[in-house]
């Protein structure tokens, strides 16, 4: 079985689950957050908009 350093570890970003209390975060860590939620929502933006052009190029070529 594969180890996992400490800096491995500590460089992996934490796990963000949806609702959970946010109460004891300090402003700090709500803001890394808030960057991370919002790189993730730019990810999938870009991915739907990927898949959007290749359903549109496929219609394209096939419509009759």
């Amino acid at each position: 079985m594969m180890s996992i350093s400490d800096d491995e570890r500590l460089s992996r970003p934490a796990a963000i689950v949806i609702g959970e209390d946010l109460s004891a975060h300090s402003l700090e860590e709500l803001a890394d957050r808030r960057a991370a939620l919002q790189a993730e929502i730019e990810r999938i933006d870009e991915l739907a908009e990927s898949k959007s052009a290749s359903r549109a190029a496929a219609d394209s070529f096939f419509k009759t």
